[in-house]
């Protein structure tokens, strides 16, 4: 099972890159969770923000694989202990990729490496354009997408 996205974001890498990775930039992007983490391959990550267990959910944890800034973004992820109960045994690889391309940054997104029967892969799917497009209007305009929650 892989999912893989190209965007092409009218804004420098810099500010796509700050989307990713930023505590503003991931709030915007990543539904009011932030990334924390120290980046530093084989360390621990956590986007946490409101949730089923309050303002300090855990969404989403794992290990950071690669780090290289205003580059390449990889993780091995798993979902919150509140989404499912053997959430240490479900995960997949996140990789985010950022390339300039004229005057505008390409960003190419590949969630992949799932676990056998892996409960979020539908949601994935549809979760990718959400965040996607938000990171592309918040490095685009520094605002974010209201979707009504």
């Amino acid at each position: 099972m892989e999912l893989k996205y190209e965007f092409y974001i009218n804004a420098n890498r810099e500010d796509v890159w700050n989307a990713l990775i930023s505590p503003d930039g991931t709030r915007s992007s990543f539904f009011g969770s932030e990334l924390r983490s120290n980046f530093q391959p084989g360390q621990p990550f956590a986007y946490v923000g409101p949730g089923n267990d309050g303002p300090e959910t855990v969404h989403v944890y794992g290990e950071i694989l690669e780090f290289e800034p205003l580059s390449r973004l990889s993780y091995r992820e798993h979902p919150g202990p509140s989404y499912h109960s053997n959430h240490a045994e479900l995960q997949s690889r996140v990789f985010f990729q950022l390339e300039t391309v004229g005057e505008c940054t390409k960003l190419v997104l590949i969630n992949d490496q799932y676990t056998d029967n892996h409960p979020s892969f539908a949601n994935a799917q549809n979760s990718w354009w959400m965040i996607l497009s938000s990171i592309k209007t918040w490095a685009e305009t520094g605002r974010t997408i209201n979707y009504g929650w």
